[in-house]
C-alpha cells in the first residue's frame, strides 16, 4: 500500500546510494586510478567495455559517454565474444571489465583471450577477491555494504557506484585530453549545445534574394512596400556600393505613422527614417551569440542586419529564425 511514508524511503535509499558512492571514492588508490586513466589516454586502439546482466547495462552506458567525448569505445558481450565478436579486440585496445562479483562464468571464461591479446584489462569490480581482480592490470574498487534492494539482492547501489566510477574515469580522460566545448559540440551537432557551438548566422540569415533592401532615397511607400513583399518585419538601408548605412523595421514605420503628419510622408525618405548604426552581426557569428545581442539589452531587438568585415550588407536575421533553429 501506497502512503506517505514512501517518501521517507525513497529520500534513505537515495541517502544509501550517495554514501556508498562517497565511500568507493575514499577507497580508491592513486596508483591504480592513475594507472587507468594513464592507459585510456595512451590507447592507439579502443576501448572495450564488458559486462553481462546489469553490469553489462552500465557498460553499455560507460562506452556510450566515452564515445561522445572522443573516445572510441564499443560495448561487447562475453557469449557473443566467444561466438566470434571477439574479433573486434585487438593488441591495441583498452578493455574495462565490470562486475560485482568478479565471477561471472562468461566473463571468467573470457579473460585468458583477452589476455592473449595482450589486451590490458581495468576491473571495475565488488570484489577484490574475486578471479576477475586476479587477472586484471588495474582494480577499481566498486564494492558495497549494501545493495538498495530490501532483501540485498536485486543490483541497485553496486551498479550505482560502478557507474559513478565508470563516468568519473571518463571525464577525467577528457580533461587530461584536453576535450573542448567545441570538440563536444562536433559530436553532438544536434543537441542543444552543439547548435551553440556550432550553429552560425549565415546558416540561419535571409541572404541574396530574400535579403531586403531598399536605398537611402527610398520613398515611405517603397519601404513598406519592401518590408511587406520581404514578410520579415525590417529592410536593410545600404547606399549605392551595397554598405549598410542603416535598418528601418515594421516598428519604425508605426511609429512614423503616430508623429507624422499624412500630407508630410510624401516627403520622406529612407535615409530620415531609419535607424543609423544599428547593432550588426558577420555571417560567421555564432547564432546563439546573435541571439544574445537581441535579447541581452533593455531593449530588446527583434532583427539584426548581417554585414562583411567592410560592412557591406550581406543579409538579415531574426529572433523567430534563431528560436526556430533550437536554440
Amino acid at each position: 500500500m501506497v502512503d506517505k511514508t514512501c517518501i521517507s524511503q525513497v529520500v534513505e535509499l537515495l541517502k544509501l546510494e550517495a554514501e556508498a558512492i562517497t565511500q568507493a571514492a575514499n577507497r580508491l588508490q592513486t596508483e591504480q586510478v592513475e594507472r587507468a586513466v594513464r592507459l585510456l589516454d595512451d590507447c592507439p586502439g579502443k576501448v572495450v567495455l564488458i559486462g553481462v546482466g546489469k553490469s553489462g547495462i552500465v557498460a553499455r552506458k560507460v562506452a556510450a559517454t566515452l564515445t561522445s567525448i572522443g573516445t572510441v569505445a564499443v560495448y561487447l558481450h562475453p557469449s557473443d565474444a566467444l561466438h566470434g565478436d571477439l574479433g573486434i579486440v585487438t593488441s591495441k585496445d583498452v578493455a574495462i571489465v565490470l562486475s560485482n562479483s568478479g565471477e561471472t562464468d562468461e566473463l571468467i571464461v573470457m579473460l585468458p583471450y583477452l589476455k592473449c591479446r595482450q589486451v590490458p584489462i581495468i576491473a571495475i569490480v565488488g570484489n577484490l577477491r574475486s578471479t576477475l581482480s586476479g587477472h586484471a592490470d588495474v582494480v577499481l574498487d566498486a564494492s558495497v555494504d549494501k545493495e538498495a534492494c530490501p532483501f540485498n539482492l536485486a543490483p541497485t547501489t553496486s551498479t550505482t557506484v560502478a557507474l559513478a566510477i565508470g563516468d568519473a574515469l571518463a571525464m577525467t580522460l577528457m580533461k587530461v585530453k584536453g576535450f573542448t566545448q567545441e570538440d563536444f559540440a562536433l559530436n553532438h551537432p544536434a543537441g542543444r549545445l552543439g547548435k551553440r557551438l556550432t550553429l552560425r548566422v549565415k546558416d540561419l540569415m535571409h541572404s541574396g534574394a530574400e535579403n531586403p533592401t531598399v536605398s537611402l532615397q527610398a520613398s515611405v511607400i517603397e519601404v513598406v512596400s519592401a518590408i511587406g513583399q520581404a514578410g520579415l518585419g525590417a529592410v536593410n538601408v545600404v547606399d549605392d556600393y551595397g554598405y549598410l548605412m542603416g535598418i528601418i523595421t515594421d516598428g519604425d514605420v508605426r511609429r512614423l505613422l503616430q508623429r507624422v503628419r499624412p500630407a508630410d510622408l510624401e516627403t520622406l525618405i529612407g535615409d530620415a527614417i531609419m535607424t543609423r548604426n544599428p547593432v550588426v552581426v558577420f555571417s560567421d557569428t555564432l547564432a546563439y551569440h546573435a541571439l544574445q545581442l537581441m535579447e541581452d539589452r533593455p531593449s530588446q531587438i527583434s532583427v539584426l542586419p548581417v554585414v562583411d568585415q567592410e560592412r557591406r550588407c550581406v543579409g538579415l536575421i531574426r529572433l523567430h529564425d534563431i528560436v526556430k533553429s533550437g536554440l
